[in-house]
């Protein structure tokens, strides 16, 4: 029997890529434009405000689908709401059985009425430990750094300020074409030197240079969705796959994929669920992880995600655990930590469903 969505949701998952400003709830950003006075938004009606972001978003095109943070951003620049959001999105990543999560966030972009970029990540981290509060979930933080600012140093540094109270990792993000990686090697060079580690958005939006760069030039300890290394690899008729020199190096060094089917298709980068390059790189056995990217925008979760994936190529529980042990494997958290809740929490709870179904 193939997993239903009430059994994945009871499963212990982990969620590598996972944006703060794209899983609010709609009912807490009308709520937020009103107590912070944000008059732009197209509907104050949740339910109809809630279509409005899945419709926008599902255009294919990755700079539009950007353009629907400017409201998500827009209610989160005070530290209130700023530990709100940060709680309830614990709180809901715990609902869905996420057990270790990764969130990320650009404290840049929350600096418009006056915080200052530590104020804004210390609010970020007391919701993340109040919404985590009595719930089986662990939350590290990522900070993000726009690729298209010049601010990159300043959040390195600001990553590795607090990496000892919460934030795990740094990244980049915004659109590709136009700003490569290597735009921000003075920070991947400085965080290299300070032992800390980093992801990289690369090849979604734009192709095989992008991962090139980010990781033979950037060093990057994951590649942020990936999913373009398939221009790296052929099929021939009888399936049987030829990889190139990239997509062999990625796969033997290991080097994970965050990949976030849903959002892909939003964006453009697959055509369908069954079309995802999720499915060849899988049975390639790269090291495949499956996130979320945007809750809101995407409507989903990380259950959800899952379930998709069980209808379009037929995966069992033993790939839906390889694909969460990959993910645990992949967390910016020290060794023992990933193997406790590898050994004591994610293999006993998969056990434990297989035997029930």
């Amino acid at each position: 029997m193939s997993p239903t969505l009430d059994q994945i949701r009871r499963a212990p998952k982990v969620l590598l890529h996972d944006h703060l400003d794209g899983g609010l709830r709609a009912e807490t950003i009308v709520e937020l434009a009103r107590e912070t006075d944000y008059g732009r938004l197209p509907t104050h009606d949740p339910a109809n405000l809630r279509q409005w972001f899945e419709e926008a978003s599902d255009s294919g095109s990755l700079e539009r689908y950007l353009e629907t943070f400017d409201h998500t951003v827009g209610v989160m620049q005070t530290r209130e709401s700023l530990v709100r959001v940060a709680s309830e999105c614990a709180q809901d990543l715990a609902a869905d059985g996420v057990v270790y999560a990764e969130v990320r966030f650009a404290p840049e972009q929350h600096t418009s009425r006056g915080l200052s970029l530590d104020q804004v990540v210390e609010a970020v981290l007391e919701g993340f430990r109040q919404g985590s509060e009595g719930r089986d979930i662990h939350v590290g933080t990522l900070l993000t750094a726009m690729r298209h600012q010049a601010r990159s140093m300043e959040i390195a540094e600001l990553s590795v300020r607090y990496r000892d109270v919460g934030v795990v990792g740094f990244d980049i993000a915004g659109a590709e074409a136009g700003y490569p990686p290597t735009r921000h090697l003075d920070a991947f060079e400085y965080l290299q030197r300070e032992n800390a580690h980093f992801t990289i958005h690369a090849g979604e939006g734009f192709g095989l240079p992008s991962i090139w760069q980010a990781i033979q030039w950037c060093g990057a300890d994951r590649l942020g969705h990936g999913v373009r290394i398939i221009d790296d690899i052929s099929v021939a008729g009888d399936q049987s796959a030829k990889l190139g020199r990239l997509a062999a190096y990625v796969r033997d060094k290991r080097i994970p994929l965050e990949m976030c089917p849903t959002s892909n298709l939003q964006t453009g980068a697959a055509a369908s669920i069954a079309e995802h390059p999720i499915g060849l790189l899988r049975r390639l056995h790269f090291r495949v992880t499956v996130n979320t990217d945007n809750r809101l925008m995407s409507s989903t979760n990380v259950s959800q995600e899952f379930h998709k994936l069980v209808e379009a190529f037929g995966y069992g529980w033993d790939d839906l655990q390889w694909f969460t042990v990959n993910a645990m494997k992949s967390a910016f958290i020290p060794f023992d930590e990933r193997l406790a809740l590898i050994n004591g929490v994610i293999k006993p709870g998969f056990a434990q469903l297989k035997w029930q179904s």
